[in-house]
């Protein structure tokens, strides 16, 4: 009997939904989980392996995360067929040398933190580089970016882009959010950093007496302060509400609920939450800055600058081209967030595991 193949999945950010790591961790397990793979045997890595074992059964096999092991001297023992990597942040790596796949989702921490090939956070990038069998990307434009900053090695390089996490529509009709609005609101979800650039659309509410804005993220960081401070040196706290994290139905409900979505992001990798939007046909408006055009296409609206009267010309002007074709271009939304699927993706990465194990 053929012995199965074995693939290390290092999946220990999948404790942290909140975050896109977390995320796409656990939504790249939903995928493969629907999917035939008998030939192989694909362990996962995380700090709770019995939550995981709950939910996913035999399907797969489970190693238990302990922070230690980040470190050489405490490098996982065994040894696997294939290691994948999942995000070019990982501290975790193979203790042997083994196939390995990197995925990259961005190189934003050559522009954030040092854009000095010696500095140690891309020096361990460079490690990774040296040692990959192949590379997927989860966008053209994280290839590159990758490529921009970094000798990328003669190997194998794909493009697999997310799927949407909201693959069910939960019904909110009788749910009540924990902040309602008094009247019609836009809606922005993230993580608050200073990419994200919400201040930019803070900004903007200056000039925008029509609406409410809501952000919903884990603001309790020193962007979340600046924005904070930034809504009350424009005397607006009646107007832009911070929820702080949402729960999936809340989230969902201000999907729904929302006259638009609005992303100013200025370094994205993929950028979730747009397609996330237009699952529900909702209007998206997007900075036109790295992987956005690529993700949004071409029914999503973008700003090319961020200057607050321009960015609220484009809003005001785009809904109302939208509201003029919004059955038409809400099906066509909807459309778009459909061609972002797990299932599809997860597809993509077996095959790549196959590949590099021939």
């Amino acid at each position: 009997m053929t012995r199965k193949k074995s693939v290390f999945l290092e999946t220990h950010n999948i404790n942290n939904r909140s975050t896109g790591f977390g995320t796409f961790n656990y939504e790249l397990i939903k995928g493969l989980e629907q999917l035939p793979f008998d030939n192989l045997e694909l362990y996962l890595n995380s700090k709770k392996p019995n939550e995981l074992k709950s939910e996913f059964g035999n399907k797969f096999k489970y190693r238990r995360y302990y922070g230690h092991h980040r470190y050489e001297n405490f490098r996982v023992l065994k040894k696997y067929d294939l290691w994948h990597s999942v995000n070019q942040n990982s501290k975790i790596e193979p203790r042997y040398d083994t196939k390995y796949l990197l995925t990259v989702h961005d190189v934003n921490f050559v522009e954030e933190i040092s854009s000095d090939m010696n500095h140690k956070r891309n020096l361990a990038f460079i490690e990774k580089l040296k040692k990959s069998t192949a590379i997927t990307y989860i966008s053209e434009f994280a290839k590159k970016q990758t490529h921009q900053y970094f000798n990328v090695p003669n190997i194998p390089e794909y493009i697999i882009h997310n799927g949407n996490p909201i693959s069910t529509i939960l019904d909110t009709s009788d749910f009540v959010p924990n902040l309602n609005s008094d009247k019609p609101f836009l809606f922005s979800i993230g993580d608050f950093l200073e990419r994200k650039n919400f201040q930019s659309i803070v900004k903007m509410m200056v000039h925008i007496s029509d609406f409410n804005l809501i952000i919903a993220g884990n603001n309790d960081k020193p962007y979340g302060e600046e924005i904070k401070n930034c809504i009350s040196e424009n005397k607006l706290e009646n107007r832009v509400f911070l929820t702080g994290k949402v729960s999936e139905i809340e989230k969902q409900y201000y999907l729904k609920n929302c006259t638009a979505f609005l992303f100013p992001s200025i370094r994205e990798g993929f950028g979730l939450p747009p397609i996330e939007a237009m699952k529900f046909g909702k209007p998206v408006f997007l900075s036109d800055k790295t992987s956005l055009p690529e993700i949004g296409g071409k029914n999503a609206y973008y700003w090319e600058n961020f200057d607050p009267e321009y960015m609220k010309n484009i809003l005001f002007d785009s809904l109302n081209s939208f509201n003029n074709n919004k059955s038409e271009l809400e099906l066509l939304l909807k459309e778009r967030a459909d061609s972002f699927d797990w299932k599809i993706a997860a597809a993509e990465y077996l095959k790549v595991y196959k590949k590099c194990l021939l």
